[in-house]
């Protein structure tokens, strides 16, 4: 799917809600409270290791071995086929009901309607929807920061690459997070920036990479599968976002910005189980200050121990709140 036509269908999704109603005026149904384990399903579109996904199942394997649910997924569903498999897992009686992003998005919430009693959860930037709508996001900007900080202090010729799935609110604020930190540290860096129009296409993104470090860029930023090769292929160093794979590419990838689903689900598990769901905004509890997020240990072999030193003091002022970074969803530009 080309980034033209995404952007059609989240203006057509976003319509939708309008008219669905998505501030609270919608009255909910009697939620009864539910015994553990409680039921869930995730529908995904991409593999189940894909970034995004893996850690929502992470959490949701979590989650299962307290025997506080039992635990189904779908992966690799077509945006086509997304209404059947949701529907079916509604029509099983699933407590929550778990849609991963995007593709998904519009059938999730027409179905949602169809089954006020069970308790849907979205990936998404848009409102929630009254009255068992819930989303959420991955507000992880404050790890990204952190590891642009590394990025501007690591980066010899001050070029930067920086890859990304799509030019979505999702991924721009992490960008723009990313290449704040490493210009706070190095005002002279400068940013390439592509995107690759896929979710999961690893040898688009990795040629992408090549084309950057052919144009000097000696650290890239890997939003997507496939960055951190061409890093390693070509000897550049690579950092990390969502999950860390510097066990993969040791020596590579210096620094990685975490992703913690586990808020999110504890919180909404805990609110099936008590009868209190709601349609809300989960996104905050991807935040730093909720345990959403948090910055791989950095090794003093790949990053110096000065560096190591800046990164620590920044993340405490923005853990007590002395310190915010900025969320900016538009589209990153290049600046080289």
């Amino acid at each position: 799917m080309d980034l033209d036509r995404l952007s059609a269908s989240r203006r057509r999704v976003l319509a939708g809600i309008g008219a669905a109603g998505v501030t609270g005026l919608m009255s909910g149904p009697a939620w009864a409270a539910k015994a553990r384990p409680v039921s869930v399903a995730l529908v995904a579109s991409v593999p189940i290791e894909q970034q995004w996904v893996s850690r929502i199942h992470l959490a949701l394997k979590a989650a299962a071995a307290r025997g506080d649910i039992t635990y189904v997924y779908s992966e690799n569903v077509a945006n086509t086929d997304a209404e059947r498999v949701i529907r079916e897992y509604a029509e099983a009686k699933k407590d929550l009901v778990i849609a991963e992003a995007f593709g998904l998005e519009r059938p999730a919430r027409k179905i949602s309607a169809d089954y006020k009693g069970t308790a849907f959860l979205m990936g998404s930037s848009f409102p929630a929807q009254a009255p068992n709508f819930s989303v959420f996001d991955n507000y992880i900007q404050d790890a990204s920061y952190l590891t642009g900080i590394v990025a501007g202090k690591a980066t010899k010729s001050n070029v930067i690459g920086l890859v990304g799935g799509y030019a979505i609110p999702e991924v721009n604020r992490l960008m723009h997070a990313f290449m704040a930190g490493a210009r706070s540290v190095n005002p002279d860096v400068k940013f390439l920036i592509s995107f690759i129009n896929s979710w999961y296409d690893p040898p688009k993104a990795k040629e992408t990479a090549f084309a950057m470090i052919e144009r000097k860029a000696d650290v890239l930023y890997a939003e997507r599968f496939g960055v951190s090769d061409a890093a390693k292929e070509r000897g550049v160093k690579a950092i990390g976002n969502v999950i860390d794979t510097s066990s993969q590419y040791p020596g590579t990838v210096i620094a990685s910005a975490l992703w913690h689903m586990e808020p999110t689900i504890d919180r909404a598990v805990a609110k099936v189980i008590d009868a209190s769901w709601s349609a809300e905004d989960y996104g905050p509890w991807s935040g730093m200050a909720k345990g959403g997020c948090s910055l791989a240990p950095l090794d003093p072999a790949l990053v110096p121990q000065a560096v190591i030193d800046q990164v620590r003091a920044r993340e405490a002022e923005i853990r007590s709140g002395a310190f915010k970074v900025a969320i900016d969803d538009s589209e990153p530009k290049p600046t080289a």
